[in-house]
């Protein structure tokens, strides 16, 4: 999910956009309950933020969503190449 919002048009999607660019990624149905309930958590820790506009609700990318992402890509591209596999 973080990653989606990183590279959204304007750092932000509705909920339902974003739920939906996920099953297109992973050609699978997420459960709404699951879905919503994990950005829930992804907003509660601080990394999503959750705001309303008109009838729908936006999610962004905090600060420290941003900084825990990029820790993440950095932890990824370790593993990947640290025994030098993978190049």
């Amino acid at each position: 999910m973080c990653v989606l919002l990183a590279g959204a048009d304007g750092g932000e999607l509705r909920g339902q956009q974003l739920k939906s660019r996920l099953e297109s990624q992973y050609d699978d149905h997420l459960e709404p309950k699951a879905f919503y309930g994990s950005l829930s958590a992804l907003v509660d820790a601080g990394f999503v933020e959750k705001r309303t506009v008109g009838i729908h609700d936006v999610y962004t990318l905090t600060d420290g969503g941003e900084r825990r992402l990029r820790e993440h890509y950095e932890w990824v591209w370790e593993c990947l190449h640290r025994d030098g596999s993978a190049q």
